[in-house]
């Protein structure tokens, strides 16, 4: 693949933490075991704090970012367009990236704002409750948004959380499409399209060539219909449509063209970072011109491969197999 076909990703940089707690931890925090709530920094350092012992284990994370690791693991070139705060764990995020090759000259710096955070506390039944606090994140503004960032990018991922911060999104998708670029689109979650469903039209058929839904985005944007139905309707506004559906495997479609993609079988553990990943597999199929069946088959399997770790990092040594297998 040419060093020109840069993926560029575009959302939320978050630091994943995840510590080892028992279920009376969880009795002793605010809110529910299982849940994800949003936090200041304040209230996740203290609940970090409680912790004792329990030795985090911190990693890259963010939808985007997920998408964008995964894809510097296959070899991609990419780049990320994100704000992290000048602290340790911003130097972590973005030097995980340079490790792998990234580009990380698109990261933005915010001054006294904590790098985002994501607080997941696992107890032994492998259940996740998540204490999120969106820090630098949150504060991207559209003059971090400048033309240069999108020079030799081939494709833009964005994730569908941008749609709360309209303008900027705006900007990024004019400013990708001035570039040339072409713009995929991560619906996010079912209530990210439920309170945006009134501009996802007009962006959908104005900027985006390739739209992720898993089943309930689908059917949130689309009606109460079939999936098959479901993604007609997703493709009369973007050259390419997917929808996701799990162990089901993903419905795809671009022109006439349609392909069903059944999901590799394993025992998951945890489905964090399962669609991220699927998209990491259908997009490095899509820039190195594989069929619609190929791309999907690859996010099939990348799906299936962070399914069985906690977290949506997958080992190095998984990593090892899954490039020996693309060659």
């Amino acid at each position: 693949m040419s060093d020109k076909l840069k993926i560029l990703g575009v959302g939320s940089p978050i630091l994943d933490i995840l510590v080892n707690v028992d279920d009376k931890f969880i009795e002793g925090i605010d809110g529910d075991k299982g849940g994800m709530e949003l936090v200041s920094s304040e209230a996740l350092e203290a609940i970090l704090a409680k912790t004792g012992g329990n030795a985090p284990h911190n990693a890259p994370g963010g939808s985007a970012g997920n998408t964008i690791f995964g894809l510097a693991e296959l070899g991609t070139p990419v780049a990320f367009l994100g704000k992290v705060g000048r602290d340790q764990d911003g130097e972590f995020y973005t030097g995980c990236l340079a490790k792998l090759g990234g580009d990380v000259s698109a990261f933005r710096y915010a001054d006294g704002i904590h790098t985002g955070r994501c607080l997941s506390l696992v107890t032994p039944d492998s259940e996740r409750t998540m204490r999120t606090d969106l820090g630098a994140a949150a504060t991207v503004t559209e003059e971090d948004v400048s033309p240069d960032v999108f020079a030799g990018v081939n494709l833009v991922h964005i994730e569908g959380y941008m749609l709360f911060a309209e303008n900027i999104l705006r900007k990024t998708l004019k400013a990708a499409k001035d570039a040339g670029c072409r713009i995929s689109l991560d619906m996010a979650s079912f209530e990210v399209v439920r309170f945006k469903k009134d501009i996802l039209p007009e962006l959908l058929s104005e900027y985006v060539d390739i739209v992720f839904a898993n089943e309930d985005e689908a059917r949130e944007f689309c009606g109460d219909v079939s999936l098959e139905e479901a993604l007609e309707k997703l493709s009369e506004y973007c050259e390419t449509a997917v929808v996701k559906m799990g162990k089901e495997g993903s419905l795809i479609k671009r022109g006439e063209e349609i392909a069903r993609v059944r999901a590799d079988v394993v025992n998951a553990v945890d489905t964090t970072g399962a669609g991220d990943l699927w998209q990491t597999g259908f997009l490095y199929g899509f820039v190195n011109g594989r069929s619609l069946e190929e791309c999907g088959i690859l996010g099939s399997a990348l799906g299936a491969e962070v399914v069985q770790v906690m977290g949506a990092n997958i080992p190095d040594a998984r990593w090892d197999v899954i490039r020996k297998s693309l060659t």
